[in-house]
């Protein structure tokens, strides 16, 4: 297993610290040294860059231009690597075909040449390619995972071939997925299980890498997480619900954890720099998901998709082995008498049964195999690329598994064959009967698992560790497991905050920061303040939370950091300029979201899963989010709960006109009472308040608005008071809508004194604790140049005062410029378009 100081298992890492013997398995007897039959049963017609037929090994190498990316011959996430000026040999051919035979399909085959070229035999450096695939420990192992895989990994790993296969033990998956009962711990003695039975099985280790994606994703939070946020921000909803095929989930009925499987695993390919996705047919979408981030972000090289053939379960009708239906498939440590029943009991059909009937008292109603397989589906898609119209079960064992190591043959009814076509056949035409093919099948079967048998009977540890599955299983099926832990992010416990603390969020960053946001944060603070002191503990702190890493997946500043973090910088001084008390001086603690998280990332995403896992899709896009909007808002908002979590604050303020903040309290509300009250004592109180709208003008046409004239912004010259104030909406008597009164009311002091001439009446003082002014206005008392010359003065002094700060501190004035390179970025890519 992996451990503390080498999280990668090499071959020997394997043999010598798991102590895993090398069985004398048929795989090794059978010297699988496998090239590819390219002109085999199993050819593809059709699909994408399938493989089709044999290349002459004298074909020449000519650099072609991918279109969207792969021209480097890198794959996703790898290092840029040029593609040498090399000749195209017979021992690269082989190792093509060997690789492609693995496939049902691959995208692209072209793709797959260059990169061999690339990164092939005979490079020098050691730049070899990697292949991937990840298997998420839930359970026992069919043999489509044990024998079949380590097949195709000694094929794509075979020596001189410059390869190295990459098994991401994905074990944060099966713990968002509730295998083991979401039990990590569980999941994990599973994982090495599978490992066990993967060197039983005979696959070549000299060449495979285990990494374990728990202790890999937690060494390197700081990379993964940003990589899947930036994922997310490149899809929406739409996109990400068809992917959710791999989960076996229908769209409609969806958690929310289920829709962050496939952008983790999207993030898998390029975080371990995987140049080939080598995994089944039903990861097809989720892979090909990896190759369009690839276009949303402009990486020119992308992963090579190689999915190969998903094995039927053994009964009638299904689409691929079940782990849950020990009946639907062989299993690895299956003894010779389970192999026996479960291959007499199989599915063998000797022809397609293309109807069938239902007849009732008073109609007969005759459906299709296809409109049947729609209805099993429920909108889900075939598991298999290759059109089979017979399905059998059987035969798809002895084409994949049994006839797939080269000089590989299969015995029957006394006839020895080396084609799988010619079996098919002969039993098709009755020259083999059922009873003699699966009499031929079950000897082979036996044959390939009984050196797994005596590997998990003789070696004690392999005993003991399927013992523990089998427990597993057990406990599952009586439902009898212990009560989960509850992990969260605890920033009290890691002495980041006090306990008790009152927190506002602040507003998602944005090219142009304006006043209002700057205004409307300081209100809830105040707030936030109150209930402080109402509190009477004057130690809980007041935390205004920055974020950040939420803005990136929710796409705010286009995702760039640098902009980001110029915002929360001139929010900041902006925040300390407006106060006119010690608040941010003495009493607000500002806390950055991604530092947060990097202090404890495990916990405070399983904590983001767990709360994924409570909650449906629906619940979490509430109103306001539909599926054509980005999947990084409906992330954002689990986050926001794994957040609250962390804290665990007495109160959140909020601003009442925030329709996402009421969707998220409302979601954090729940989550406290439905699933968490029971582990921590304190329930945040939610609090609004009514931070009133600064915009200047209403303009009904989107086109016609802009930051510029609609708000003022916390970097404005002071002479912008005068100006924006200027062509601000101020209609004689509308009181309904009047910036200048509101603006004056909410940065003037406790008194405003209006100057006018003595023939208009001479100067006017109002209080602003009360509505005089707005009486004299609606009553036309009060003239709208009157009213905006005195509005003018208070927002030059506001806006001089945000100048002075944001220029007397360096880190706000870099920050300022960033803003603006940033706007004008933008403004040049909005012509483009």
């Amino acid at each position: 297993m992996a451990t503390k100081d080498d999280d990668t298992i090499t071959a020997s890492a394997n043999l010598s610290t798991m102590n895993i013997s090398e069985p004398d398995s048929v795989l090794n007897k059978k010297k699988v040294v496998v090239l590819g039959n390219g002109d085999g049963d199993n050819k593809v017609e059709g699909g994408d860059d399938a493989s089709k037929s044999k290349k002459s090994s004298k074909s020449k190498n000519k650099k072609s231009k991918s279109k969207g990316g792969g021209g480097n011959g890198g794959g996703g996430g790898g290092n840029k690597v040029k593609v040498p000026d090399r000749e195209w040999t017979e021992g690269m051919q082989e190792d093509y075909e060997r690789i492609l035979s693995v496939g049902e399909e691959c995208i692209s085959s072209e793709e797959l040449k260059r990169l061999i070229i690339a990164k092939g035999r005979g490079i020098e450096g050691g730049s070899n390619f990697n292949l991937y695939d990840g298997f998420e420990p839930s359970g026992r192992m069919h043999i489509a995972q044990g024998v079949f895989k380590a097949m195709n990994v000694n094929k794509c790993t075979h020596p001189g071939t410059n390869s190295t296969f990459v098994f991401w033990v994905a074990d944060w998956f099966a713990l968002m997925n509730d295998k083991m009962g979401g039990d990590l711990e569980k999941i994990k003695i599973v994982g090495q299980y599978l490992i066990e039975v993967w060197s039983a099985a005979g696959m070549d280790l000299r060449n495979v890498k285990f990494q374990w994606a728990s202790e890999e994703i937690t060494k390197n939070a700081h990379v993964y997480w940003p990589t899947m946020l930036d994922v997310a921000r490149s899809f929406n909803i739409t996109r990400i619900k068809k992917c959710c095929q791999i989960m076996g989930r229908l769209e409609g009925n969806l958690t929310t954890a289920q829709v962050l499987y496939p952008l983790m695993q999207c993030t898998d390919v390029f975080f371990l720099k995987a140049d080939i996705c080598q995994l089944g047919v039903d990861q097809r979408k989720v892979n090909m998901l990896a190759r369009e981030y690839c276009d949303a972000v402009k990486k020119k090289n992308k992963p090579v998709i190689l999915s190969h053939h998903m094995l039927y379960g053994l009964k009638a009708g299904q689409e691929k082995m079940s782990k849950s239906d020990p009946d639907s498939a062989i299993f690895m440590e299956d003894t010779a008498d389970d192999v026996i029943r479960k291959i007499n009991n199989a599915y063998c059909p000797l022809q397609e049964e293309t109807t069938t009937s239902t007849t009732t008292a008073t109609t007969t109603t005759t459906t299709t195999n296809s409109e049947q397989k729609e209805d099993a589906d429920a909108g889900k898609e075939s598991m298999h690329l290759i059109v089979d119209t017979l399905k059998n079960p059987c035969l798809d064992y002895i084409q994949y598994i049994i006839l797939s190591p080269p000089g590989a043959t299969f015995t029957a009814n006394d006839t020895t064959y080396t084609e799988f076509v010619q079996v098919r056949a002969d039993f098709l035409s009755g020259k083999i009967s059922e009873q003699q093919l699966k009499l031929g099948l079950i000897t082979e079967l036996n044959q390939l698992l009984e050196p797994v048998r005596q590997h998990f009977t003789n070696n004690e540890r392999a005993k003991h560790l399927l013992e523990q599955v089998r427990q597993f299983k057990k406990e599952d099926s009586t439902s009898q497991t212990k009560k989960k832990e509850f992990r969260r992010l605890d920033l009290v416990q890691l002495g980041k905050i006090k306990p008790k603390s009152h927190v506002v969020f602040a507003s998602l960053p944005k090219a142009k920061p304006t006043l209002e946001d700057a205004h409307s944060i300081l209100l809830q603070l105040k707030a936030a303040a109150s209930k402080q002191k109402e509190s009477g503990d004057d130690d809980a702190p007041i935390i205004l939370f920055f974020s950040d890493w939420e803005a990136r997946v929710r796409n705010a500043c286009m995702a760039e950091q640098k902009p980001i973090d110029a915002y929360y910088t001139i929010l900041e001084t902006s925040l300390r300029a407006l106060d006119d008390s010690d608040l941010m001086t003495n009493k607000v603690t500002i806390l950055r979201q991604s530092e947060a998280i990097l202090l404890d990332p495990s916990n405070y995403w399983i904590s983001v899963i767990n709360a994924g896992r409570h909650f449906m899709l629906n619940d979490v896009m509430g109103s306001n989010v539909q599926d054509a909007d980005g999947v990084g808002h409906v992330i954002g908002r689990l986050m926001k709960i794994a957040d609250v979590l962390g804290m665990e604050p007495a109160s959140i303020t909020f601003a009442e006109s925030d329709v996402d903040s009421q969707i998220e309290n409302n979601l954090i509300a729940r989550f406290y009472n439905e699933n968490v009250k029971e582990s921590l004592t304190t329930q945040p109180n939610f609090q609004s308040v009514n931070c009133p709208s600064l915009v200047l003008q209403q303009k009904d046409l989107q086109v016609h608005k802009t930051d510029n004239d609609e708000y003022f912004l916390l970097d404005d010259p002071k002479v912008n008071g005068k100006s924006k104030m200027k062509k601000a909406f101020c209609q004689e008597g509308n009181v309904e809508f009047c910036p200048p009164i509101l603006l004056a009311c909410q940065f003037g002091t406790s008194e405003i004194v209006i100057q006018r001439s003595p023939d208009n009446g001479g100067d006017v003082t109002y209080r602003t604790d009360t509505n005089q002014m707005e009486t004299d206005f609606a009553s036309t008392a009060l003239h709208p140049g009157d009213l905006k010359a005195a509005a003018s003065t208070i927002m030059v002094e506001v806006l001089g005062k945000l100048s002075s700060a944001i220029k007397a501190d360096p880190k706000a004035t870099q920050a300022s410029k960033a803003l603006k390179a940033f706007e004008k970025k933008l403004a040049k890519s909005s012509k483009k378009k």
